[in-house]
Order: C-alpha cells, then sequence, then structure tokens
C-alpha cells in the first residue's frame, strides 16, 4: 500500500434502491473512460460529499470497464458513511474513488462453500458469477441468510445463477441459517468464503476450525471485531518515514495513523478500525504490532506490512515506507 494509488473523481450514473434499506450505486467516468480492472472481492475506497472516506465491495462485473458498482446499507445508528450516501441526492454528482484493491481474492480450489449475510453477499456476488461462468470448473453451493426476503439484496440475481447450490435463508420464516448442515462433512479440499455481520462469522470460524484444515476459511469482516484485546504494549514509540525523511513520536494516547498524517496528510486510510487495508504500509524495519483482523497468522510474523491506523510496535522504534 503506498501514497501513489490512483484517485479519480467519478460520476454517479445510478442510485436506486436494490433491497429494503439498501442502496445501489453505479460511478462511471465522466469522459466515458475505461476504469481500472478490478477481481472479484475487491473494494474501492469513496469520499462521501463529506469529506468521511468510507470502504465498498464491488459487487458488478468485472469485465464492465465502464462502470463500478457499489450496495451500501444503510445504518442509522452507524458511524454516518451509510446515512449520508443514503439522504444524498447523488446522481450527476462526482465522487472521489481510490482503487481497487483486494484482500479477500478467489482462490483456487475444486470446492467452495459460500456463506453470506445480509450486505454480506456484495464480495461473493463477483464470485460467484465467475463460478457460473465457468461450468465444471469446481463445485460451489451458497447460503444466503438476512432478516428477511425483502431486506436481501440480489436476491433474484443470486437465484438465476447456474451451476451451483443456492439456498436462501430469509430468518423471519427460516429462523437462524443451518451452519451445522452447511458445513458438516465437507470433503478437506473445500474452501469456505464467508462475510456479514461479527456473529455469523465467529459462528463459521469456530465450525471450520474444527472441521477443516487451516487456511479452507477466508473472511471478509465490514466491522471490528469485538470486542478487541488491549494492545500487548501501548507505550509510545518512534517511527521513522523513510521516504519522507522525518522520525516522530508516537505516544501512548495517538495512533500511529493520527501522527502518520500530521506529517504526511494524504496518506490513505477509511475505516480507521483494522478491517478494511487502505492503510496497509510497508515496513521496513522494527517490530509491528498487529491489531487488524485483515493480515494471517503468517503475515503477521513476517512483520513485512501493517495497518497503522489499529497498529502500533512491539520494538522501540519502527521505520516505515512512507
Amino acid at each position: 500500500m503506498n501514497t501513489a494509488e490512483p484517485v479519480r473523481e467519478l460520476t454517479v450514473v445510478r442510485a436506486e434502491p436494490e433491497a429494503a434499506g439498501v442502496l445501489g450505486i453505479t460511478l462511471a467516468d465522466p469522459g466515458g473512460g475505461p476504469l481500472p480492472d478490478w477481481e472479484p472481492g475487491a473494494h474501492i475506497d469513496v469520499v462521501l460529499p463529506s469529506g468521511t472516506v468510507r470502504s465498498y465491495s464491488l459487487c458488478g462485473r468485472p469485465e464492465d470497464r465502464d462502470a463500478y458498482r457499489i450496495a451500501v446499507l444503510r445504518v442509522p445508528d452507524g458511524r454516518g458513511g451509510s446515512e449520508e450516501l443514503h439522504t444524498t441526492p447523488l446522481v450527476g454528482s462526482g465522487l472521489t474513488v481510490r482503487g481497487p484493491r483486494n484482500r479477500f481474492p478467489l482462490v483456487p480450489a475444486p470446492r467452495y462453500v459460500f456463506i453470506a449475510g445480509g450486505i454480506g453477499i456484495t464480495p461473493l456476488l463477483p464470485m460467484l458469477r465467475e463460478l457460473a461462468a465457468r461450468p465444471g470448473a469446481a463445485s460451489w453451493s451458497l447460503l444466503y441468510g438476512g432478516r428477511s426476503l425483502d431486506t436481501m439484496a440480489f436476491h433474484a440475481e443470486v437465484t438465476a445463477l447456474r451451476g451451483g447450490e443456492i439456498t436462501l435463508w430469509p430468518q423471519d420464516s427460516h429462523g437462524l441459517p443451518d451452519l451445522d448442515r452447511t458445513l458438516t462433512g465437507l470433503s478437506p479440499d473445500t474452501v469456505v468464503y464467508c462475510c456479514g455481520p461479527d456473529g455469523l462469522l465467529d459462528a463459521v470460524r469456530t465450525r471450520t476450525e474444527r472441521l477443516l484444515p487451516p487456511g479452507a476459511l477466508h473472511l471478509e469482516r465490514f466491522q471490528p471485531a469485538a470486542p478487541a484485546a488491549p494492545p500487548a504494549s501501548d507505550g509510545a514509540f518512534e517511527v521513522e518515514l523513510r521516504r519522507t525523511g522525518l522520525t516522530l513520536r508516537v505516544p501512548t494516547d495517538r495512533s500511529l495513523l493520527d501522527v502518520v498524517r500530521e506529517a504526511v496528510p494524504g496518506v490513505p486510510y477509511s475505516c480507521e478500525q483494522g478491517m478494511c487495508g487502505t492503510c496497509e504500509t510497508k515496513v521496513l524495519d522494527g517490530t509491528p504490532e498487529h491489531h487488524d483482523v485483515l493480515l494471517t497468522d503468517e503475515e503477521r510474523e513476517a512483520g513485512n506490512t501493517m495497518m497503522i491506523c489499529v497498529g502500533r510496535a512491539e520494538s522501540s522504534r519502527l521505520v516505515l515506507d512512507l
């Protein structure tokens, strides 16, 4: 991750409901030019009219270079980003977009199980389309749950896909999803993808850790895991920004990102909770202390990158590629 990531101004060409409480937004280049390519699982950062930055999964078709498509769940008691998009007239206006980037790619496998909870269908939908377009390449199934059918975005599009087993599970008529039936008896070479609320992700993780080999589960969160463990070493430390040529002090009561932004105002960031990957930064020296939900155990052990919005330092000094 670096500050040279492309930033572009796109025009909102469509903003219409995709389900109860879900707004679909289509963005295009104002000059009609092609947009950068992407792969299933990718997301973009969107700068809202207020200046707030939020990350949203791309849920359109990667082969469509003319537009990006996102879907935003309205969360009235959230951090304000979704409420702003749902209440602001958008069509014809411009939004600044950064990305796309992908921390949730579709890995090759002979068998897949997809589990979506609510708006968690958005990063999985392009994956499902890709597999449906390659009949016989892999077997796959989808369990898609939501509060009710009218709140489940893209459910008609999902059920129209061919080549896999699709189960819609509205909670108001079916109760909680039957994860045991979905995850028990799977072949060891099955890969599981899950996106949705924390309760669903934790339940899926518990079962896959017991039933499948390590590495079989791929998760994406739309909110940080809670409660977060307190940092092991929350003391002050130094950070050297190698390309900027500055050494800064990070006190105990400030985040690394806040201190870095004073020296590098354009450093990319979005969620500030360690879950989107926007602020991922290369570590040149020192031992980072990780508090994100993105890096694997192997990546944490290697210590080559960190999410500077929540990460700190185990060593007294860090050197970052900024």
